[in-house]
């Protein structure tokens, strides 16, 4: 069961390196809500046949209806505080603060869930987090946190790194509790309603057609990947770990890098190097490990 959990984390970290292209562009064409809309609600849309059966027994269920409540609110601000740094911020600055979500997220499963590791797999942890942000940090300047709190966009990149943290652990802890299909529809139904509340009365909801019209491509194509992304990293979290699952599927921000590299003939620096390669090799070794 291991290697299958392995398997899925990976999937999400190949869905959300690929994914995140596509989010981006739609982002830029449509906006981001609608872009969040768009994800959310063919997410809700499309579990709906396989979890129905499940609605009665779970909502009756009050730890996990509290979890998952508390996943889907936690995960929709997060979302909102990583935008609103990307808004702001240089993407330089704020990337890298993002990334401390990993060890947030293996904190909370150690200590609030009672999850074992052993000392090679922190360490592996370790190397991976160092990699992640080594590769995605352009200059070596910009790994001086304490010169940079004042950078627009740093406080809203620290938040939402430690919510977005906190909402992956809730979504491991919740797909435990219910089951990964369900709690996906269950949290993409919370973003949808929030989403409405926003958009209905700036008149954003008769755009979503024109949208669809207009970049079929983009938004299809990220409702797609992202939602792969989060189902297959649910799963993961059922079968290993939320600690190395978290590992595995966050090094997507290195394979991001990669792509660059090899799609946009983007040029990086050494330290970058260094840092895809030890992201890679701790995500191999990790797997490994685990996998025995």
């Amino acid at each position: 069961m291991a290697l299958l959990g392995i398997f899925f984390a990976v999937a999400a970290l190949v869905s959300w390196g690929f994914g995140d292209f596509f989010i981006q562009r739609a982002t830029r064409q449509i906006g981001v809500w609608r872009t969040l809309f768009f994800i959310d609600f063919a997410a809700a849309l499309f579990f709906l046949p396989f979890i129905y059966e499940e609605i009665g027994p779970t909502f009756s269920n009050g730890r996990g209806m509290f979890l998952l409540t508390a996943a889907g609110l936690v995960i929709f601000l997060a979302a909102l505080l990583i935008f609103k740094s990307y808004k702001d911020g240089k993407l330089a600055i704020v990337e890298p603060i993002l990334a401390f979500e990993l060890p947030v997220v293996v904190a909370l499963g150690i200590f609030t869930w009672g999850e074992k590791l052993s000392v090679i797999e922190i360490l592996l942890i370790g190397s991976v987090f160092l990699g992640i942000v080594l590769a995605i940090t352009k200059h070596h300047t910009h790994l001086h946190y304490h010169k940079r709190i004042f950078e627009r966009g740093v406080v809203w990149a620290v938040l939402g790194a430690i919510v977005m943290g906190l909402g992956s652990f809730l979504l491991g802890v919740s797909s435990q509790e219910t089951s990964p299909l369900f709690t996906m529809w269950y949290t993409s139904l919370i973003s949808v309603i929030l989403c409405l509340f926003y958009m209905v009365p700036k008149g954003e909801v008769k755009k979503l057609i024109n949208d669809l019209r207009a970049h079929k491509k983009s938004v299809i194509s990220q409702v797609i990947l992202d939602n792969a992304a989060w189902t297959f990293y649910a799963f993961s979290m059922t079968l290993i770990p939320i600690s190395i699952a978290t590992t595995i599927s966050e090094s997507y921000i290195a394979l991001s890098v990669v792509l660059g590299i090899v799609v946009n003939h983007e040029k990086i620096q050494r330290h970058q190097k260094i840092g895809v390669a030890l992201a890679i090799a701790g995500v191999i070794f990790l797997g490994m490990v685990t996998g025995k």
